[in-house]
């Protein structure tokens, strides 16, 4: 299984996400959940789509961390 980092932000109405590895691969949701489910549902379709248009799936390389300040 590959995993994908993903940051999701409250916005005005909700929620949105994006994964730095996939450009434009992005989602809203209502709720944190929400969002997370959409974004699975999001990069899974992501990657269907390029592998039938044959292009290559990138890896995940972003990490992320929190840092105590």
């Amino acid at each position: 299984m590959t995993e994908y980092t993903i940051i999701i932000e409250p916005t005005d109405t909700g929620y949105s996400a994006y994964a730095p590895d996939l450009p434009g691969c992005i989602t809203v949701g209502d709720t944190v959940e929400e969002t997370r489910v959409f974004m699975q549902e999001a990069i899974s379709l992501y990657i269907d789509t390029l592998k039938d248009k044959g292009l290559a799936v990138p890896p995940p390389v972003v990490l992320s961390e929190r840092v105590a300040i």
